[in-house]
């Protein structure tokens, strides 16, 4: 049979098309989902999974069959092979196909990443994230706290909550990214770039550098914990007080100044000359 060939390799192409495609749905790639963007993004390398892995195959036997069938037999070694001349219909197909396809996944895939960069109805949280080699830094502004700015160096986030990241470089380029939260984001030197996420499940989760950044960029890592609300604005509360609980930076109320500090206002110094009180043994 003239064709049975190009049949067993149709059939061959699909049955390696659908391992295929069941493997790449089957196998978690990613850890448990941590925002409200990551399933969308779940769901888009799925339809990138099922769309590229047919195309693979089909390119991948079209090779292997040429290379089986037109290969050179031994007394062939001074011949030419026989002149084709090119089919217009089969060229405009698998050129038209694949462009369609092109076309329609970059779409796709433009919705879906620009749906996250639209600011959302609810109220949002603006968290500054600072990096350099090789340390992440984050600031609270006075619209999340009430008050004075707070600084960590742990990343903690309300559930529930939208969440815009201001994101800047201290030195070299970098890259902020949450494999939970699905979002990533270059922090480039003298710039601020922005991506927002909206945590939607407790726990604790890697914040990594996605960018080779130098010597110690494996080690540029820090955590995230999304925690409740009310536990969130307990930390903040916490975060706020002076350390010690006391007062300010200069003595304690209604202590003794601390040494060669000045006397208190209004207090009477003694004159030139006078003896000084000794302190009790």
């Amino acid at each position: 049979m003239r064709n049975r060939p190009v049949l067993q390799l149709a059939v061959g192409a699909i049955v390696a098309a659908g391992i295929g495609i069941t493997l790449g749905l089957v196998i978690d790639w990613f850890p448990r989902q941590g925002s409200a963007q990551a399933d969308k993004i779940d769901t888009l390398y799925k339809v990138l999974i099922i769309a590229s892995v047919p195309v693979f195959v089909l390119v991948q036997s079209v090779v292997l069959f040429s290379v089986w069938k037109f290969r050179m037999r031994p007394g062939e070694e001074e011949k030419d092979g026989p002149p084709i001349h090119g089919n217009t219909r089969l060229e405009v197909i698998w050129t038209a196909l694949p462009a369609i396809l092109i076309v329609s996944l970059v779409s796709y895939a433009y919705t879906v990443l620009r749906s996250f960069e639209q600011k959302p109805a609810g109220r949002e949280m603006d968290v500054d994230v600072s990096s350099q080699q090789f340390a992440w830094s984050f600031s609270y502004p006075r619209s999340v706290t009430g008050g004075h700015p707070v600084s960590a160096d742990t990343l903690v986030l309300p559930e529930g909550r939208p969440v815009r990241f201001h994101v800047r470089s201290k030195d070299v380029i970098h890259a902020f990214y949450v494999p939970s939260f699905r979002l990533q984001i270059d922090a480039v030197p003298g710039q601020t770039t922005e991506v927002r996420a909206t945590p939607n499940r407790l726990g604790t989760y890697p914040l990594v550098c996605a960018e080779l950044c130098g010597l110690g960029h494996a080690a540029m890592r820090s955590t995230v914990k999304v925690v409740s609300p009310t536990a969130f604005a307990s930390w903040l509360r916490s975060q706020s007080k002076p350390s010690g609980g006391a007062p300010g930076p200069g003595a304690s109320a209604g202590g003794p100044p601390p040494p060669g500090a000045p006397p208190p206002s209004g207090a009477r110094r003694p004159p030139p000359g006078a003896p000084r009180p000794r302190r009790p043994a």
